[in-house]
């Protein structure tokens, strides 16, 4: 058995609860010093205070609620708010990874998330991003009849500090409100807001006329550039065709991979198909190729996976075992079913190599989780009145 240092933070963070779970169960009292738990008090209570500890913590439905208010009252710590990537859990990570496991209902995860909209720091957005990113991929195998209005619900929670940040830079403003910019108007973006799609179209149209304007920067210039190939088609390519122009003319790398990293993000299969054959041309070198597989989005993955079955044996002749680890890791992970996760370990079953191994049964276990979850959405009562009732609030 593990000694697990509990920490615990009761109505503020100035009362504090410490002891050591030295047993596989044990009790802790709350006791009236976490504040009052009648309506409209300041109860609440915080476990694994600022993530300094290695475990994750579920509350039940009342400490929950509870902690939802002391969260959009603005009294838990940041990295209470959510945690450090990829160590330690804060109230994000915690219910983020529990919804996942199918231990907390995926309501739950949206009904917190709601609290966090406003929310104007860059380390607290940033990570919701990343979570908010998933929640719209999984929801669209999950639950398609709701994936829209999940996907507006998200767009709710970052519209209003993206809308304050605009897309023009101002003068004085922090670094970390530089680099929240893009990083919000790209959500936006991808999530299918009209608006800032619109928006972001206009700004590239002046830019393709004046390369040197100030309508768009280095730093807004891929939220225009996924912008535009939101409208792409093969029968309406003038957009992509202006961004492959870009790509070949500019001489700035950074640039170049830019827009490479934009080309496949589209949902038509001709142009998808058409970015993904470049790889095999003179405009793309081998150890840029992960750049546009980056790109390519949930809607073009039976698209992009059949490219992949077809030109395997010219991929593996072509790149290294590290190098074609990046086609199986771009392109895997964006299914969430068994029956396809199973297609796929079949076809590798006599293609695999010791530069990828790794890397596929990585990517296969992300699709059987993701799976998982999914499944585990799908039966969940209540989640479309949840959604609902989070729409219809202020």
């Amino acid at each position: 058995m593990w000694i697990v240092p509990i920490t615990s933070g009761c109505g503020a963070y100035d009362t504090q609860k410490k002891f050591l779970l030295k047993l596989k169960r044990d009790k802790m009292v709350i006791g009236s010093q976490c504040g009052d738990r009648k309506k409209g008090g300041n109860f609440w209570t915080k476990l694994n205070i600022n993530g300094t500890g290695f475990y994750r913590v579920k509350y039940d439905d009342e400490l929950a609620a509870a902690l939802q208010n002391a969260l959009e009252s603005k009294k838990l710590s940041l990295m209470d708010k959510i945690g450090k990537r990829n160590i330690i859990a804060g109230t994000v990570d915690d219910l983020y990874a529990l919804s996942i496991a199918r231990q907390q209902t995926f309501a739950s995860l949206l009904r917190l998330l709601y609290g966090y909209r406003g929310e104007a720091d860059y380390s607290v957005l940033s990570h919701i991003n990343t979570v908010t990113t998933s929640i719209a991929k999984v929801s669209a195998d999950a639950t398609p009849a709701l994936a829209g209005d999940i996907k507006q619900l998200l767009i709710k929670i970052l519209l209003s500090p993206a809308e304050k940040l605009g897309w023009d830079p101002k003068k004085g403003e922090s670094h970390l409100d530089v680099m929240l910019r893009p990083l919000l108007l790209t959500a936006l973006v991808q999530l299918g807001h009209g608006k800032t799609i619109n928006e972001g179209v206009r700004r590239f149209n002046i830019f393709t006329r004046d390369r040197g304007t100030s309508l768009l920067p280095p730093d807004t210039r891929k939220a225009a550039y996924l912008a535009v190939m939101q409208n792409v088609s093969s029968s309406n390519r003038s957009g992509y065709d202006a961004l492959r122009k870009i790509y070949k003319e500019s001489a700035e790398g950074e640039e170049r991979l830019q827009v490479l990293g934009i080309l496949s993000s589209c949902r038509d299969k001709g142009i998808v198909l058409e970015s993904l054959n470049l790889i095999f041309t003179n405009e793309v070198r081998n150890q840029d190729a992960y750049v546009l597989l980056r790109g390519i989005q949930s809607e073009a993955r039976e698209i992009s996976w059949n490219w992949l079955k077809e030109n395997w044996e010219r991929i593996s002749r072509t790149f290294s075992g590290s190098l074609a680890a990046n086609f199986v890791k771009n392109i895997v992970p964006l299914f969430t079913s068994n029956e396809k996760a199973a297609e796929i370990s079949k076809f590798f079953a006599t293609r695999t190599k010791p530069g990828f191994e790794r890397t596929l049964k990585q990517s296969l276990e992300t699709v059987r989780i993701s799976a998982r979850w999914a499944e585990g959405i799908r039966s969940e009562p209540g989640l479309a009145q949840t959604v609902r009732e989070l729409l219809a609030k202020p």
